[in-house]
Protein backbone atom coordinates (compact mmCIF):
# COMPACT_ATOMS: atom_id res chain seq x y z
CA UNK A 1 0.00 0.00 0.00
CA UNK A 2 2.89 2.34 0.82
CA UNK A 3 4.14 1.84 -2.75
CA UNK A 4 0.78 2.51 -4.51
CA UNK A 5 -0.27 5.51 -2.44
CA UNK A 6 2.17 8.03 -4.01
CA UNK A 7 1.21 6.81 -7.48
CA UNK A 8 -2.48 7.37 -6.75
CA UNK A 9 -1.77 10.87 -5.47
CA UNK A 10 0.31 11.70 -8.55
CA UNK A 11 -2.38 10.30 -10.83
CA UNK A 12 -5.08 12.35 -9.13
CA UNK A 13 -2.94 15.48 -9.28
CA UNK A 14 -2.28 14.94 -12.98
CA UNK A 15 -6.00 14.48 -13.72
CA UNK A 16 -6.85 17.59 -11.70
CA UNK A 17 -4.28 19.67 -13.58
CA UNK A 18 -5.62 18.44 -16.91
CA UNK A 19 -9.13 19.38 -15.84
CA UNK A 20 -8.07 22.85 -14.71
CA UNK A 21 -6.23 23.41 -17.99
CA UNK A 22 -9.41 22.52 -19.87
CA UNK A 23 -11.16 25.40 -18.08
CA UNK A 24 -8.73 27.90 -19.59
CA UNK A 25 -10.18 29.00 -22.95
CA UNK A 26 -7.73 28.80 -25.89
CA UNK A 27 -6.58 32.03 -27.45
CA UNK A 28 -8.37 31.87 -30.78
CA UNK A 29 -8.72 35.05 -32.83
CA UNK A 30 -11.98 35.93 -34.57
CA UNK A 31 -12.06 36.48 -38.31
CA UNK A 32 -14.17 38.92 -40.30
CA UNK A 33 -15.57 37.49 -43.54
CA UNK A 34 -17.29 39.75 -46.07
CA UNK A 35 -20.94 38.70 -46.37
CA UNK A 36 -22.33 41.81 -48.06
CA UNK A 37 -23.06 40.07 -51.36
CA UNK A 38 -24.65 36.91 -49.96
CA UNK A 39 -27.18 38.33 -47.51
CA UNK A 40 -30.75 38.39 -48.77
CA UNK A 41 -31.51 42.04 -48.06
CA UNK A 42 -34.66 42.16 -50.16
CA UNK A 43 -33.30 44.78 -52.59
CA UNK A 44 -33.24 42.56 -55.68
CA UNK A 45 -36.96 42.24 -56.27
CA UNK A 46 -36.62 43.36 -59.86
CA UNK A 47 -35.86 40.46 -62.19
CA UNK A 48 -35.74 38.20 -59.14
CA UNK A 49 -36.98 35.08 -60.91
CA UNK A 50 -35.15 33.24 -63.66
CA UNK A 51 -36.13 30.25 -65.73
CA UNK A 52 -33.22 27.93 -66.41
CA UNK A 53 -33.36 26.31 -69.87
CA UNK A 54 -34.27 22.65 -69.74
CA UNK A 55 -31.43 21.66 -72.06
CA UNK A 56 -28.18 23.24 -73.10
CA UNK A 57 -25.97 25.61 -71.19
CA UNK A 58 -23.58 28.46 -71.66
CA UNK A 59 -19.92 27.44 -71.61
CA UNK A 60 -18.78 30.64 -69.93
CA UNK A 61 -21.05 30.99 -66.90
CA UNK A 62 -22.57 28.83 -64.21
CA UNK A 63 -26.01 30.29 -63.50
CA UNK A 64 -27.04 30.14 -59.84
CA UNK A 65 -30.56 30.30 -58.45
CA UNK A 66 -32.57 29.30 -55.41
CA UNK A 67 -34.31 26.00 -56.21
CA UNK A 68 -37.08 26.71 -53.70
CA UNK A 69 -38.08 30.06 -55.24
CA UNK A 70 -36.22 30.19 -58.58
CA UNK A 71 -34.78 33.50 -57.40
CA UNK A 72 -31.65 34.50 -59.31
CA UNK A 73 -28.48 34.48 -57.23
CA UNK A 74 -25.91 35.44 -59.85
CA UNK A 75 -23.33 33.50 -61.81
CA UNK A 76 -19.87 31.97 -61.39
CA UNK A 77 -17.23 31.58 -64.10
CA UNK A 78 -16.98 28.28 -65.93
CA UNK A 79 -13.22 27.81 -65.85
CA UNK A 80 -11.45 26.53 -68.93
CA UNK A 81 -8.71 23.85 -68.73
CA UNK A 82 -5.82 26.35 -68.91
CA UNK A 83 -7.35 28.35 -66.06
CA UNK A 84 -7.75 25.21 -63.96
CA UNK A 85 -4.12 24.26 -64.47
CA UNK A 86 -3.09 27.75 -63.38
CA UNK A 87 -5.11 27.44 -60.16
CA UNK A 88 -3.44 24.09 -59.44
CA UNK A 89 -0.02 25.58 -60.19
CA UNK A 90 -0.61 28.37 -57.68
CA UNK A 91 -1.77 25.85 -55.07
CA UNK A 92 1.35 23.78 -55.71
CA UNK A 93 3.62 26.74 -55.02
CA UNK A 94 1.76 27.47 -51.78
CA UNK A 95 1.86 23.82 -50.73
CA UNK A 96 5.65 23.68 -50.84
CA UNK A 97 5.65 26.35 -48.12
CA UNK A 98 2.77 24.88 -46.13
CA UNK A 99 4.40 21.43 -46.08
CA UNK A 100 6.93 22.87 -43.63
CA UNK A 101 4.25 24.24 -41.29
CA UNK A 102 3.97 22.94 -37.74
CA UNK A 103 1.03 21.00 -36.34
CA UNK A 104 0.58 23.86 -33.90
CA UNK A 105 -0.07 26.24 -36.80
CA UNK A 106 -2.42 23.77 -38.47
CA UNK A 107 -4.40 23.27 -35.26
CA UNK A 108 -4.77 27.02 -34.86
CA UNK A 109 -6.24 27.17 -38.37
CA UNK A 110 -8.79 24.52 -37.36
CA UNK A 111 -9.68 26.35 -34.14
CA UNK A 112 -10.28 29.60 -36.04
CA UNK A 113 -12.58 27.78 -38.45
CA UNK A 114 -14.42 26.05 -35.61
CA UNK A 115 -14.97 29.32 -33.79
CA UNK A 116 -16.33 30.99 -36.91
CA UNK A 117 -18.64 28.09 -37.71
CA UNK A 118 -20.11 27.99 -34.20
CA UNK A 119 -20.63 31.76 -34.14
CA UNK A 120 -22.15 31.89 -37.66
CA UNK A 121 -24.28 28.74 -37.84
CA UNK A 122 -27.36 30.58 -39.05
CA UNK A 123 -25.49 32.32 -41.86
CA UNK A 124 -23.83 29.11 -43.08
CA UNK A 125 -27.10 27.15 -42.98
CA UNK A 126 -29.05 29.92 -44.67
CA UNK A 127 -26.61 30.06 -47.58
CA UNK A 128 -26.73 26.28 -47.92
CA UNK A 129 -30.53 26.43 -47.82
CA UNK A 130 -30.75 29.11 -50.47
CA UNK A 131 -28.40 27.27 -52.83
CA UNK A 132 -29.81 23.75 -52.46
CA UNK A 133 -33.34 24.11 -51.10
CA UNK A 134 -32.80 22.23 -47.83
CA UNK A 135 -34.29 23.31 -44.52
CA UNK A 136 -32.27 25.02 -41.79
CA UNK A 137 -32.54 21.96 -39.53
CA UNK A 138 -31.29 19.65 -42.28
CA UNK A 139 -28.43 22.06 -42.98
CA UNK A 140 -27.48 22.09 -39.31
CA UNK A 141 -27.50 18.30 -39.08
CA UNK A 142 -25.68 17.59 -42.33
CA UNK A 143 -23.44 20.62 -42.71
CA UNK A 144 -22.60 22.06 -39.29
CA UNK A 145 -22.51 19.06 -36.94
CA UNK A 146 -20.53 16.79 -39.24
CA UNK A 147 -17.98 19.50 -40.00
CA UNK A 148 -17.54 20.47 -36.34
CA UNK A 149 -17.13 16.81 -35.45
CA UNK A 150 -14.41 16.39 -38.08
CA UNK A 151 -12.55 19.48 -36.88
CA UNK A 152 -12.76 18.33 -33.27
CA UNK A 153 -11.42 14.89 -34.17
CA UNK A 154 -8.51 16.36 -36.12
CA UNK A 155 -7.65 18.68 -33.24
CA UNK A 156 -7.67 15.77 -30.83
CA UNK A 157 -6.07 12.98 -32.86
CA UNK A 158 -4.87 14.28 -36.22
CA UNK A 159 -1.23 14.83 -35.29
CA UNK A 160 -1.02 11.43 -33.61
CA UNK A 161 -1.93 9.59 -36.81
CA UNK A 162 0.41 11.61 -39.02
CA UNK A 163 3.50 11.10 -36.87
CA UNK A 164 5.93 8.31 -37.81
CA UNK A 165 4.58 4.93 -36.79
CA UNK A 166 7.10 2.32 -35.67
CA UNK A 167 6.57 -1.26 -36.81
CA UNK A 168 7.98 -4.66 -35.95
CA UNK A 169 11.21 -5.41 -37.80
CA UNK A 170 10.82 -9.17 -37.89
CA UNK A 171 13.46 -11.76 -37.01
CA UNK A 172 15.98 -11.04 -39.75
CA UNK A 173 16.13 -7.30 -39.04
CA UNK A 174 16.38 -7.22 -35.24
CA UNK A 175 19.35 -4.88 -35.51
CA UNK A 176 17.19 -2.34 -37.39
CA UNK A 177 14.26 -0.06 -36.61
CA UNK A 178 11.31 0.10 -39.01
CA UNK A 179 8.81 2.92 -39.30
CA UNK A 180 6.20 4.42 -41.60
CA UNK A 181 6.34 8.13 -42.38
CA UNK A 182 3.44 10.17 -43.72
CA UNK A 183 4.39 12.98 -46.07
CA UNK A 184 2.08 15.34 -48.01
CA UNK A 185 1.19 14.21 -51.51
CA UNK A 186 1.20 17.73 -52.96
CA UNK A 187 -2.07 19.12 -54.31
CA UNK A 188 -5.26 17.16 -53.68
CA UNK A 189 -8.10 17.61 -56.15
CA UNK A 190 -11.72 17.10 -55.12
CA UNK A 191 -14.84 17.06 -57.29
CA UNK A 192 -17.84 17.17 -54.98
CA UNK A 193 -21.60 16.94 -55.27
CA UNK A 194 -24.26 19.51 -54.47
CA UNK A 195 -26.13 17.82 -51.64
CA UNK A 196 -24.00 19.20 -48.79
CA UNK A 197 -22.29 22.28 -50.26
CA UNK A 198 -20.59 23.36 -47.01
CA UNK A 199 -19.48 19.99 -45.68
CA UNK A 200 -18.50 18.62 -49.09
CA UNK A 201 -15.95 21.44 -49.38
CA UNK A 202 -14.71 21.30 -45.80
CA UNK A 203 -14.47 17.50 -45.63
CA UNK A 204 -11.62 17.03 -48.16
CA UNK A 205 -10.12 20.44 -47.38
CA UNK A 206 -9.64 19.75 -43.67
CA UNK A 207 -7.87 16.42 -44.18
CA UNK A 208 -5.75 17.75 -47.04
CA UNK A 209 -4.60 20.94 -45.30
CA UNK A 210 -3.97 19.30 -41.92
CA UNK A 211 -1.75 16.69 -43.60
CA UNK A 212 0.29 19.43 -45.28
CA UNK A 213 -1.27 19.47 -48.74
CA UNK A 214 -2.79 22.10 -50.94
CA UNK A 215 -6.29 21.44 -52.29
CA UNK A 216 -8.36 22.57 -55.26
CA UNK A 217 -12.06 21.72 -55.08
CA UNK A 218 -14.39 21.74 -58.05
CA UNK A 219 -17.92 22.28 -56.74
CA UNK A 220 -21.09 21.19 -58.49
CA UNK A 221 -22.67 23.56 -60.98
CA UNK A 222 -25.82 23.11 -58.87
CA UNK A 223 -24.17 24.57 -55.75
CA UNK A 224 -21.53 27.00 -56.96
CA UNK A 225 -22.87 30.18 -55.39
CA UNK A 226 -22.51 28.92 -51.83
CA UNK A 227 -19.14 27.29 -52.57
CA UNK A 228 -17.60 30.61 -53.55
CA UNK A 229 -18.65 32.14 -50.23
CA UNK A 230 -17.46 29.18 -48.16
CA UNK A 231 -14.05 29.59 -49.80
CA UNK A 232 -13.84 33.08 -48.28
CA UNK A 233 -14.17 31.60 -44.80
CA UNK A 234 -11.31 29.19 -45.46
CA UNK A 235 -9.04 31.77 -47.04
CA UNK A 236 -9.63 34.26 -44.23
CA UNK A 237 -8.81 31.63 -41.61
CA UNK A 238 -5.65 30.62 -43.49
CA UNK A 239 -4.52 34.23 -43.70
CA UNK A 240 -5.03 34.57 -39.93
CA UNK A 241 -2.38 31.90 -39.29
CA UNK A 242 0.05 33.20 -41.90
CA UNK A 243 -0.55 30.45 -44.46
CA UNK A 244 0.50 31.14 -48.06
CA UNK A 245 -2.12 32.43 -50.49
CA UNK A 246 -3.82 30.03 -52.90
CA UNK A 247 -3.24 26.99 -50.67
CA UNK A 248 -6.94 26.23 -50.91
CA UNK A 249 -9.08 27.08 -53.92
CA UNK A 250 -12.63 26.44 -55.07
CA UNK A 251 -13.25 26.35 -58.81
CA UNK A 252 -16.51 26.36 -60.74
CA UNK A 253 -17.49 25.05 -64.13
CA UNK A 254 -18.73 22.00 -65.97
CA UNK A 255 -17.31 18.66 -67.15
CA UNK A 256 -14.23 20.06 -68.88
CA UNK A 257 -13.33 21.91 -65.66
CA UNK A 258 -13.35 18.67 -63.70
CA UNK A 259 -11.42 16.80 -66.40
CA UNK A 260 -8.66 19.42 -66.32
CA UNK A 261 -8.47 19.15 -62.53
CA UNK A 262 -8.05 15.36 -62.67
CA UNK A 263 -5.12 15.68 -65.06
CA UNK A 264 -3.35 18.33 -62.95
CA UNK A 265 -3.36 17.13 -59.32
CA UNK A 266 -1.57 14.46 -57.27
CA UNK A 267 -4.72 12.70 -56.02
CA UNK A 268 -8.41 13.02 -56.85
CA UNK A 269 -11.39 12.60 -54.54
CA UNK A 270 -14.75 12.33 -56.28
CA UNK A 271 -18.25 12.36 -54.83
CA UNK A 272 -20.94 11.71 -57.43
CA UNK A 273 -22.45 9.11 -59.75
CA UNK A 274 -20.92 5.77 -60.81
CA UNK A 275 -20.91 6.79 -64.47
CA UNK A 276 -18.86 9.93 -63.89
CA UNK A 277 -16.68 8.07 -61.37
CA UNK A 278 -15.65 5.58 -64.06
CA UNK A 279 -14.76 8.44 -66.41
CA UNK A 280 -12.60 10.00 -63.70
CA UNK A 281 -10.81 6.68 -63.16
CA UNK A 282 -10.02 6.46 -66.86
CA UNK A 283 -8.68 10.01 -66.91
CA UNK A 284 -6.68 9.48 -63.71
CA UNK A 285 -5.00 6.45 -65.29
CA UNK A 286 -3.16 8.77 -67.68
CA UNK A 287 -1.14 10.21 -64.79
CA UNK A 288 -1.51 7.21 -62.46
CA UNK A 289 -2.68 9.24 -59.49
CA UNK A 290 -4.57 7.68 -56.56
CA UNK A 291 -8.36 7.96 -56.68
CA UNK A 292 -11.02 7.89 -53.97
CA UNK A 293 -14.57 7.40 -55.25
CA UNK A 294 -17.77 7.84 -53.25
CA UNK A 295 -20.49 7.02 -55.73
CA UNK A 296 -23.73 6.97 -53.80
CA UNK A 297 -25.78 4.13 -52.47
CA UNK A 298 -29.03 2.28 -52.15
CA UNK A 299 -28.81 1.61 -48.43
CA UNK A 300 -31.00 -1.05 -46.85
CA UNK A 301 -32.99 -0.08 -43.74
CA UNK A 302 -33.94 -3.34 -42.00
CA UNK A 303 -36.58 -3.52 -39.28
CA UNK A 304 -37.05 -6.73 -37.30
CA UNK A 305 -40.29 -7.62 -35.54
CA UNK A 306 -38.98 -6.94 -31.99
CA UNK A 307 -38.46 -3.16 -32.28
CA UNK A 308 -40.15 -0.09 -30.82
CA UNK A 309 -42.24 0.69 -33.91
CA UNK A 310 -43.00 4.42 -33.30
CA UNK A 311 -39.37 5.18 -32.51
CA UNK A 312 -37.92 3.31 -35.49
CA UNK A 313 -40.59 4.74 -37.82
CA UNK A 314 -39.43 8.26 -36.91
CA UNK A 315 -35.86 7.32 -37.71
CA UNK A 316 -36.94 5.74 -41.00
CA UNK A 317 -38.71 8.87 -42.17
CA UNK A 318 -35.75 11.06 -41.17
CA UNK A 319 -33.41 8.67 -43.00
CA UNK A 320 -35.44 8.91 -46.19
CA UNK A 321 -36.18 12.62 -46.10
CA UNK A 322 -32.92 13.98 -44.69
CA UNK A 323 -31.72 17.09 -46.42
CA UNK A 324 -34.99 17.58 -48.27
CA UNK A 325 -34.65 14.29 -50.07
CA UNK A 326 -31.03 15.06 -50.98
CA UNK A 327 -29.72 11.84 -49.53
CA UNK A 328 -26.08 11.25 -48.72
CA UNK A 329 -25.69 7.63 -47.73
CA UNK A 330 -29.48 7.78 -47.57
CA UNK A 331 -31.82 4.90 -46.84
CA UNK A 332 -33.64 4.02 -50.06
CA UNK A 333 -34.83 0.45 -49.47
CA UNK A 334 -36.92 -0.40 -46.41
CA UNK A 335 -37.37 -4.02 -45.33
CA UNK A 336 -39.83 -4.70 -42.51
CA UNK A 337 -40.61 -8.05 -40.90
CA UNK A 338 -44.03 -9.37 -41.94
CA UNK A 339 -45.22 -9.63 -38.32
CA UNK A 340 -45.16 -5.83 -37.87
CA UNK A 341 -45.41 -4.76 -41.51
CA UNK A 342 -48.91 -3.27 -41.37
CA UNK A 343 -48.29 -1.54 -38.04
CA UNK A 344 -44.99 -0.07 -39.20
CA UNK A 345 -46.41 1.17 -42.51
CA UNK A 346 -49.31 2.82 -40.70
CA UNK A 347 -46.95 4.64 -38.35
CA UNK A 348 -44.71 5.78 -41.21
CA UNK A 349 -47.71 7.06 -43.16
CA UNK A 350 -48.94 8.96 -40.11
CA UNK A 351 -45.57 10.69 -39.80
CA UNK A 352 -45.23 11.38 -43.52
CA UNK A 353 -48.68 12.94 -43.73
CA UNK A 354 -47.57 15.46 -41.12
CA UNK A 355 -44.60 16.49 -43.25
CA UNK A 356 -45.03 19.68 -45.25
CA UNK A 357 -42.74 20.70 -48.10
CA UNK A 358 -42.17 24.31 -49.02
CA UNK A 359 -39.67 27.12 -49.51
CA UNK A 360 -37.55 26.51 -46.39
CA UNK A 361 -36.81 30.15 -45.57
CA UNK A 362 -40.33 31.46 -46.06
CA UNK A 363 -42.13 29.48 -43.39
CA UNK A 364 -42.03 26.52 -41.02
CA UNK A 365 -41.59 23.59 -43.37
CA UNK A 366 -40.30 20.09 -42.65
CA UNK A 367 -38.84 19.58 -46.10
CA UNK A 368 -37.45 21.89 -48.74
CA UNK A 369 -37.01 21.79 -52.49
CA UNK A 370 -35.34 19.38 -54.87
CA UNK A 371 -32.04 20.96 -55.87
CA UNK A 372 -31.54 19.61 -59.39
CA UNK A 373 -33.75 20.76 -62.22
CA UNK A 374 -36.06 18.09 -63.66
CA UNK A 375 -35.19 15.67 -60.84
CA UNK A 376 -38.78 15.62 -59.61
CA UNK A 377 -39.76 14.26 -63.03
CA UNK A 378 -37.28 11.41 -62.62
CA UNK A 379 -38.69 10.62 -59.17
CA UNK A 380 -42.23 10.56 -60.50
CA UNK A 381 -41.19 8.22 -63.31
CA UNK A 382 -39.72 5.81 -60.76
CA UNK A 383 -42.94 5.92 -58.75
CA UNK A 384 -45.10 5.41 -61.87
CA UNK A 385 -43.03 2.42 -63.00
CA UNK A 386 -43.41 0.83 -59.56
CA UNK A 387 -47.17 1.44 -59.58
CA UNK A 388 -47.44 -0.15 -63.02
CA UNK A 389 -45.74 -3.27 -61.64
CA UNK A 390 -48.09 -3.62 -58.67
CA UNK A 391 -46.88 -1.24 -55.99
CA UNK A 392 -49.48 0.84 -54.14
CA UNK A 393 -49.59 4.29 -52.60
CA UNK A 394 -49.74 4.15 -48.82
CA UNK A 395 -49.55 7.88 -48.20
CA UNK A 396 -47.97 11.19 -49.20
CA UNK A 397 -46.99 14.41 -47.53
CA UNK A 398 -48.30 17.81 -48.54
CA UNK A 399 -47.08 21.07 -50.09
CA UNK A 400 -47.01 24.43 -48.39
CA UNK A 401 -47.53 27.76 -50.11
CA UNK A 402 -45.44 27.34 -53.26
CA UNK A 403 -44.64 30.04 -55.75
CA UNK A 404 -46.26 29.57 -59.15
CA UNK A 405 -42.88 29.19 -60.85
CA UNK A 406 -41.38 26.75 -58.38
CA UNK A 407 -43.85 23.87 -58.32
CA UNK A 408 -41.59 21.56 -60.35
CA UNK A 409 -38.83 21.91 -57.74
CA UNK A 410 -40.81 20.10 -55.05
CA UNK A 411 -41.73 16.47 -54.56
CA UNK A 412 -43.98 15.30 -51.73
CA UNK A 413 -42.67 12.61 -49.36
CA UNK A 414 -44.16 9.37 -50.65
CA UNK A 415 -44.71 5.93 -49.12
CA UNK A 416 -45.12 2.89 -51.38
CA UNK A 417 -45.98 -0.66 -50.34
CA UNK A 418 -46.09 -4.02 -52.12
CA UNK A 419 -42.80 -3.25 -53.80
CA UNK A 420 -40.27 -5.81 -55.03
CA UNK A 421 -36.87 -5.94 -56.69
CA UNK A 422 -38.26 -6.05 -60.22
CA UNK A 423 -38.99 -2.33 -59.85
CA UNK A 424 -36.38 0.29 -60.76
CA UNK A 425 -37.24 2.12 -57.57
CA UNK A 426 -35.64 -0.73 -55.61
CA UNK A 427 -32.54 -0.87 -57.81
CA UNK A 428 -31.66 2.66 -58.95
CA UNK A 429 -30.49 5.42 -56.62
CA UNK A 430 -33.53 7.69 -56.39
CA UNK A 431 -32.01 10.53 -54.39
CA UNK A 432 -35.46 11.61 -53.31
CA UNK A 433 -38.04 11.54 -50.49
CA UNK A 434 -39.53 8.12 -51.28
CA UNK A 435 -40.02 5.24 -48.85
CA UNK A 436 -40.57 1.92 -50.66
CA UNK A 437 -41.37 -0.62 -47.93
CA UNK A 438 -41.01 -4.36 -48.58
CA UNK A 439 -41.79 -7.19 -46.18
CA UNK A 440 -39.55 -10.12 -45.25
CA UNK A 441 -40.13 -13.29 -43.25
CA UNK A 442 -36.67 -14.40 -42.08
CA UNK A 443 -33.20 -13.03 -41.38
CA UNK A 444 -31.76 -15.11 -44.21
CA UNK A 445 -34.25 -13.63 -46.66
CA UNK A 446 -33.57 -10.02 -45.68
CA UNK A 447 -29.80 -10.50 -45.96
CA UNK A 448 -30.30 -11.85 -49.48
CA UNK A 449 -32.55 -8.90 -50.35
CA UNK A 450 -30.15 -6.34 -48.92
CA UNK A 451 -27.26 -7.78 -50.93
CA UNK A 452 -29.29 -7.81 -54.13
CA UNK A 453 -28.00 -4.42 -55.23
CA UNK A 454 -25.18 -3.08 -57.34
CA UNK A 455 -24.49 -0.58 -54.55
CA UNK A 456 -22.77 -1.28 -51.24
CA UNK A 457 -22.37 1.92 -49.26
CA UNK A 458 -24.08 1.32 -45.91
CA UNK A 459 -26.96 -0.29 -44.07
CA UNK A 460 -29.02 0.15 -40.92
CA UNK A 461 -30.39 -2.79 -38.92
CA UNK A 462 -32.93 -2.49 -36.09
CA UNK A 463 -33.75 -5.23 -33.63
CA UNK A 464 -34.59 -5.63 -29.95
CA UNK A 465 -31.66 -8.04 -29.86
CA UNK A 466 -28.43 -6.20 -30.51
CA UNK A 467 -26.69 -9.51 -31.17
CA UNK A 468 -29.22 -10.35 -33.87
CA UNK A 469 -28.87 -6.93 -35.49
CA UNK A 470 -25.09 -7.25 -35.57
CA UNK A 471 -25.32 -10.74 -37.06
CA UNK A 472 -27.54 -9.48 -39.89
CA UNK A 473 -25.35 -6.42 -40.54
CA UNK A 474 -22.19 -8.53 -40.65
CA UNK A 475 -23.57 -10.45 -43.63
CA UNK A 476 -24.42 -7.37 -45.71
CA UNK A 477 -21.75 -6.51 -48.27
CA UNK A 478 -21.24 -2.81 -47.66
CA UNK A 479 -18.73 -0.35 -46.26
CA UNK A 480 -20.63 0.83 -43.17
CA UNK A 481 -23.27 -0.51 -40.82
CA UNK A 482 -25.33 1.21 -38.14
CA UNK A 483 -26.86 -0.98 -35.43
CA UNK A 484 -30.21 0.30 -34.14
CA UNK A 485 -29.46 3.70 -35.66
CA UNK A 486 -29.04 5.34 -39.02
CA UNK A 487 -25.94 7.06 -40.51
CA UNK A 488 -24.29 7.22 -37.08
CA UNK A 489 -21.07 5.90 -38.63
CA UNK A 490 -20.49 9.26 -40.28
CA UNK A 491 -20.87 11.20 -37.06
CA UNK A 492 -18.01 9.11 -35.67
CA UNK A 493 -15.30 10.92 -37.59
CA UNK A 494 -12.68 8.47 -36.36
CA UNK A 495 -14.27 5.95 -38.76
CA UNK A 496 -13.58 5.70 -42.49
CA UNK A 497 -16.41 6.52 -44.90
CA UNK A 498 -16.89 4.63 -48.16
CA UNK A 499 -18.39 1.61 -49.82
CA UNK A 500 -17.94 -1.25 -52.26
CA UNK A 501 -19.33 -2.29 -55.65
CA UNK A 502 -20.89 0.66 -57.51
CA UNK A 503 -20.65 2.76 -54.35
CA UNK A 504 -16.95 3.17 -55.11
CA UNK A 505 -13.73 2.47 -53.24
CA UNK A 506 -11.20 4.19 -51.06
CA UNK A 507 -12.10 5.99 -47.86
CA UNK A 508 -12.30 9.50 -46.53
CA UNK A 509 -12.72 10.47 -42.88
CA UNK A 510 -11.02 8.70 -40.01
CA UNK A 511 -7.43 7.56 -39.86
CA UNK A 512 -7.68 5.90 -43.26
CA UNK A 513 -9.00 9.05 -44.94
CA UNK A 514 -6.39 11.28 -43.33
CA UNK A 515 -3.50 9.01 -44.29
CA UNK A 516 -4.94 8.65 -47.80
CA UNK A 517 -3.86 12.27 -48.32
CA UNK A 518 -0.25 11.24 -47.66
CA UNK A 519 2.70 9.67 -49.38
CA UNK A 520 3.22 6.61 -47.19
CA UNK A 521 6.95 5.97 -46.92
CA UNK A 522 8.62 2.93 -45.33
CA UNK A 523 11.93 3.68 -43.59
CA UNK A 524 14.48 1.23 -42.13
CA UNK A 525 17.64 2.30 -40.26
CA UNK A 526 20.28 0.80 -37.99
CA UNK A 527 19.11 0.44 -34.42
CA UNK A 528 22.54 0.86 -32.80
CA UNK A 529 24.32 3.07 -35.31
CA UNK A 530 27.31 3.52 -35.51
CA UNK A 531 28.23 0.58 -33.28
CA UNK A 532 26.49 -2.05 -35.40
CA UNK A 533 26.41 -1.49 -39.14
CA UNK A 534 25.18 -3.53 -42.06
CA UNK A 535 27.83 -5.96 -43.26
CA UNK A 536 27.29 -8.74 -45.77
CA UNK A 537 28.39 -12.12 -44.28
CA UNK A 538 31.57 -13.47 -45.86
CA UNK A 539 30.04 -16.65 -47.32
CA UNK A 540 27.77 -14.57 -49.60
CA UNK A 541 30.16 -11.74 -50.38
CA UNK A 542 31.37 -11.59 -53.98
CA UNK A 543 32.86 -13.84 -55.12
CA UNK A 544 30.35 -16.12 -53.40
CA UNK A 545 31.91 -18.96 -51.42
CA UNK A 546 31.29 -22.62 -52.16
CA UNK A 547 29.27 -22.93 -48.97
CA UNK A 548 27.26 -19.76 -49.70
CA UNK A 549 23.99 -21.63 -50.26
CA UNK A 550 24.67 -23.91 -47.30
CA UNK A 551 25.04 -20.79 -45.17
CA UNK A 552 21.77 -19.33 -46.48
CA UNK A 553 19.91 -22.59 -45.95
CA UNK A 554 21.04 -22.78 -42.32
CA UNK A 555 20.30 -19.10 -41.76
CA UNK A 556 16.70 -19.50 -42.97
CA UNK A 557 16.13 -22.45 -40.66
CA UNK A 558 17.75 -20.64 -37.73
CA UNK A 559 15.40 -17.68 -38.21
CA UNK A 560 12.15 -19.34 -39.19
CA UNK A 561 12.24 -22.99 -38.18
CA UNK A 562 9.15 -24.25 -36.38
CA UNK A 563 11.08 -26.32 -33.83
CA UNK A 564 13.26 -24.45 -31.35
CA UNK A 565 15.86 -27.26 -31.26
CA UNK A 566 16.13 -27.27 -35.06
CA UNK A 567 16.60 -23.52 -34.99
CA UNK A 568 19.37 -23.77 -32.35
CA UNK A 569 21.12 -26.52 -34.34
CA UNK A 570 20.93 -24.39 -37.48
CA UNK A 571 22.25 -21.36 -35.60
CA UNK A 572 25.26 -23.34 -34.42
CA UNK A 573 25.94 -24.36 -38.01
CA UNK A 574 25.67 -20.72 -39.16
CA UNK A 575 28.21 -19.66 -36.54
CA UNK A 576 30.49 -22.53 -37.53
CA UNK A 577 30.49 -21.45 -41.17
CA UNK A 578 31.20 -17.85 -40.22
CA UNK A 579 34.20 -18.80 -38.08
CA UNK A 580 35.72 -21.12 -40.63
CA UNK A 581 38.33 -19.80 -43.02
CA UNK A 582 36.79 -18.87 -46.37
CA UNK A 583 37.29 -21.36 -49.16
CA UNK A 584 37.68 -20.30 -52.79
CA UNK A 585 34.51 -20.16 -54.87
CA UNK A 586 33.65 -23.00 -57.20
CA UNK A 587 34.40 -20.92 -60.24
CA UNK A 588 37.86 -20.10 -58.87
CA UNK A 589 38.52 -23.79 -58.23
CA UNK A 590 37.55 -24.69 -61.78
CA UNK A 591 39.76 -21.95 -63.12
CA UNK A 592 42.75 -23.22 -61.10
CA UNK A 593 42.11 -26.79 -62.21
Amino acid sequence: MAFWWPLLVLGFAFALCRFLLMLIPPNVPSIDVDVSDVLDDGKTKENSFIYIPSRGRTTEKVQCYEPATMKYLGFCPALQPDEVREHVSQARKAQKIWARSSFKQRRQFLRILLKYIIEHQELICEISSRDTGKTMVDASLGEIMTTCEKITWLLSEGERWLKPEYRCTGRSMLHKTAKVEFHPLGVIGAIVSWNYPFHNIFNPMLAAVFSGNGVVIKVSEHASWSGCFYLRIIQTALAAVGAPENLVDVITGFAETGEALVSSVDKIIFVGSPGVGKMIMRNASDTLIPVTLELGGKDAFIVCEDVDVPQVAQIAVRAALQSSGQNCAGAERFYVHEDIYSKFVAEVVRIVKSVTAGPPLSGKYDMGAICMQEHSEKLQNLVNEALDKGAEFAGRGSFGNLGEDAVDQFFPPTVLVNVDHSMQLMQEEAFGPILPIMKFSSDEEVVKLANDSRYGLGCAVFSGSQRRAKEIASQIHCGMAAINDFASTYMCQSLPFGGVKDSGFGRFAGIEGLRACCLVKSVVEDRWWPFIKTKIPKPIQYPVADNGFEFQESLVEALYGLNVWDRLRALVHVLKILTEQNTPSSSTKRKND
